[in-house]
Parts: structure tokens; sequence; C-alpha cells
């Protein structure tokens, strides 16, 4: 790695002072450095940071990538680091459009990271403790070996992404570990009354009704946890008997999970606002006429869409330009929804000039899901010829399914909603008083992977050390599925939503 080169710097610092003075981004201070094509696989295999634990998946990923690159299917253009100061590394091969693209899309970034609400519990000393995780983790490979910690780690990272993504917003207190105390019989509660009242005033079906009452209550004491957990991570870790060396890796995969996580929840907010940004920012008196088309093809190939898929940078700017229109010309609220004339919502124009305020209102506040739902119109589906698709296996091509408007944002939805991801919940950590581990999956008409779910079970075994059972839904019908350590077995259970 090196420092970028004065002619580069120098444009830097331009679009620095245009990107901060003139358009009003708020971003950490970002550090750039100049890499080749082999330092820049090597940094996105390791997720951005240039050092990482030692594990096999970070070699896979950088051959792919190397291969990808050399047989020129994907080139990567930029990297930047959500941290306090940010870095961002630009590949030496590119031309001056392309550099100039990159540090506009990486100062739109780094304001994202700084503003946005989901960013806002990540640890901006990251680069720090990533380096500080990959020294206690060879630190246990040479008293392990090799094998033994990466086997660990790999089972580690088969449960990583059970965790509450919300949880680091969430105040609220571990309930105190169930005593035998808790299980004193209490003195079932009676109205007081004279002797010869007694039997009016307290009868015994008023007896039976507080008994039950109180017996509730003790199961509710009784369990573990008092009520359903969905940081399975963290359940696990601060109940299953691993070794110190288990626990520490535990909590590092845990760690860094929960800093990606909003990553994952505001890809397409956060692509969307750094392609908005690097586009107004280059073609307002940053770009020489003559690499305006250069810049025009760069861009155009950021925005493509093919059949079937989404590209999260095409989407997230599109609905930022919508929204921007829709406030500055006031079409929103009861008044703009109200009104049925075709030829005044054509001309609908208040001249509000809310829009920019509108999109920092939104960028500060929202994520994928919340963005989605709330700002995805039908206007819009139907002006940026939105569809459903299907892939049909017979003629091998991707054919649309619907237009239907609620349908296809049902669909986007349900693919943000927790990545599309099943829902999972510990609810209890002592089932049948075996000190078994019990899960819950959430059913919302998504069935799971049966080999999916087996491995995770095999996973969180090799952690609770005891067997581990999920109750779920498969063809209709409600199933427990176990692993005992040595085999998976499943029967027939009546399944019961948690609310």
């Amino acid at each position: 790695m090196a420092s970028i080169p004065q002619h580069l710097w120098d444009i830097k610092e331009h679009i620095r002072e245009e990107a901060s003075q003139r358009w009003g981004l708020d971003f950490f201070e970002t550090i750039f450095e100049i890499v080749d094509y082999k330092k820049i696989n090597e940094l996105a295999a390791y997720g951005g940071f240039p050092t990482r634990y030692p594990h096999w998946r970070f070699g896979m990923e950088y051959e792919q990538l190397s291969k990808s690159s050399e047989y020129g299917l994907s080139k990567i253009y930029e990297m930047v680091i959500n941290n306090d100061p940010s870095y961002a590394y630009l590949l030496e091969g590119n031309n001056m459009v392309d550099q100039k693209t990159v540090i506009a899309h990486v100062y739109a970034h780094v304001d994202f990271f700084k503003n946005n609400y989901y960013f806002s519990k990540t640890n901006r000393r990251m680069v720090d403790e990533m380096a500080n995780h990959a020294a206690r983790v060879r630190r246990y490979i040479d008293r392990k070996g090799i094998e033994k910690v990466e086997d660990y780690i790999d089972t580690c990272l088969s449960v990583d992404n059970l965790i509450d993504y919300y949880s680091p917003f969430i105040v609220r207190q571990r309930s105190q570990e169930y005593t035998e105390e808790d299980s004193s019989t209490d003195e079932v509660p009676k109205f007081a009354a004279k002797d010869y009242m007694e039997s009016y005033i307290n009868p015994e079906s008023f007896l039976d009704e507080q008994r039950k009452k109180l017996e509730e209550d003790a199961k509710k004491r009784r369990r573990f946890p008092s009520s359903p957990e969905r940081d399975v991570m963290g359940f696990v870790l601060e109940h299953a008997p691993l070794d110190g060396w288990e626990a520490d890796i535990l909590s590092i995969i845990r760690e860094e999970a929960y800093y990606f996580a909003p990553q994952g929840q505001t890809k397409i907010m956060n692509e969307g606002w750094a392609s908005y940004w690097h586009e107004k920012i280059l073609t307002h008196g940053v770009l020489e006429p003559s690499e305006i088309i250069d810049f025009a093809d760069i861009n155009s190939r950021v925005l493509s869409t093919s059949p079937g898929q989404m590209n999260p940078y095409k989407l997230g700017v599109e609905l930022y330009r919508d929204i921007e229109e829709r406030w500055d010309t006031g079409r929103f609220g009861k008044e703009w929804e109200n009104e049925d004339s075709l030829e005044a919502r054509a001309t609908w124009n208040k001249e509000l000039g809310l829009g920019r305020d509108k999109i920092f209102e939104v960028r500060k506040l929202y994520n994928d899901v919340t963005f989605i739902d709330e700002f995805l119109t039908e206007d819009f589906a139907r002006r940026n010829k939105m569809f459903s698709y299907i892939f049909n296996k017979k003629s091998n091509q991707w054919e649309i399914e619907s237009r239907e408007f609620k349908k296809i944002k049902s669909r986007l939805l349900d693919q943000l909603t927790n990545f599309g991801q099943p829902f999972i919940y510990v609810i209890d950590g002592n089932y049948k008083n075996r000190s078994e581990l019990l899960l819950h999956h959430d059913f919302q008409g998504v069935e799971l992977r049966t080999d999916y779910a087996k491995g995770v079970l095999k996973a969180l075994f090799r952690l609770w050390k005891r067997p581990v059972n999920i109750q779920t839904m498969l063809d209709k019908k409600g199933v427990m599925l176990t692993y005992n350590g040595s085999e998976h077995t499943e029967k027939s259970i009546d399944y019961a939503p948690l609310s």
C-alpha cells in the first residue's frame, strides 16, 4: 500500500471540499491509499481490513476474487471501511475518471456510516479491534494447533447469523437465574373475611383460580430464558460450558457479526446514497468536459440491471431522486393521496423545496426495510418497470411473474427482512430438565431448509455440548428436529406460534 500521489491528492481535496462545503456531507476523516490488483483482492477477502485472524475461508475468497479478476469477470474499483478515521483503497490501474468517481463515492459512504442510526452502535475503532482479534486467535493457534482452532471457527461461523440485529439499540437486563427460594410455596391470596363468611367471600373456585396463577408465575420464574431470546449466539456464549479460548473466539465472531450487520441492513440505502452523491458532486464542477462521456459510461454500468436481479445501486439512487422530487413538489401527504384527478396529479407542484432536507433525514433514520416500506410507491414501481420475476427451468430464463404492485413490494420486503433468513429464538436452555437447548423457528410461511437446519443444530451441539432441538413447520405440520451428538431425529409436535 502506498500514499496517493500529489496530483491525486489535489483532486481528492477538491472533491472533499465540494462534498462538505457545497453539498453538506458530513464524514469522518478519510485516509486513501493506492493498492495493486493483488492487494485489493487480499483486502476484499479480508472484508476490507488489512489484518484478520487466519482462516482458510479468507484464502478461498482471495482465490475466487483473483480468478474472477484475471478472467475479466469482475473488478473491484473501491473499498472503504466504517472506522474513524475511515480507510479507503484506490486501485492503481484505474483511470482518472474512475478515481474521481471512487473518491466521491467513498466520501458519500463515509457520510452514511457516520450519520445513519443503524451504524451508531458500531465500533469506530474496528481496524484496531480486528488486529486485536487476529493476535488473540494466533495465540490460540500456537497453543491448540491450527486444525483445532480453524475447525472451531468453522463451527462459530455456522451460527454467526443467529443474532438479534436490533439488540444493540435495546436496553434490557438479563433475568436473574432461578433459585430454590423462588420455588417456595406462596400463600394463596384471599379477601379478608369473618370465619362464617369465608366460603362466600373466598369460594373454592376463586382459590383454585389463584393457585393456578401462582403456578403459572412459578413456571415463568423457572423458565430459562424468561422470554424468547433471539440472540442465540449471546445466549450460548453466556450459558454454554465453553473453555476460555472457545468462549473468547465465539465472542470475536459474534462481535464481528454485529459490526457487519448494519451494512447488510442498509445495502440499498448506502449504495444508493453513494451513487446519488458521486453523480451530483462530479457533474457540478469536478469533471472536465472531456471526461463526461467516460463518466456516463462508468455510471451506466454501475446502475445497470438484469431480469430477476435487484441492483441496490439503481434502486437506492432512484428512490432518493423520487423522494427529493416528491418533497420538492409537495407530492406527499393526505392532500396528494386524496387527489383523484390524473390531470391535477400530472401537473402537481407546490414548490415546497423540501427534497434535499428530506433525503438527509431519510439517510439518518431508515434502514432498507423501512426505506422500501415507506417510500416505494405504486407510481414509482410503474415508472421504473418493477416486476416480480420467476426462473423458468424449461426455458432456462427469467420471466415476469407479476406486475401487481402489492406482490412486488411484498416479495422485496420478504427478501430484505432479516436478510431473508428465518427468525430463530431460544425458548428453553434446560429443556426437559436435562440441560438440552430448545429453539423455536418463528414460521412465517417459508420452511427451513432441513440440510441447513441440521448443519446448524450440529454446530450448536458442538457449542452447547448437549442435545439441541428446534420446533418448526414442515409440510404444514409441526415438527421437532433434534441432534443428540450422533444422529438427527425428527418427530411430530403441536406447533404453536410464540405470540
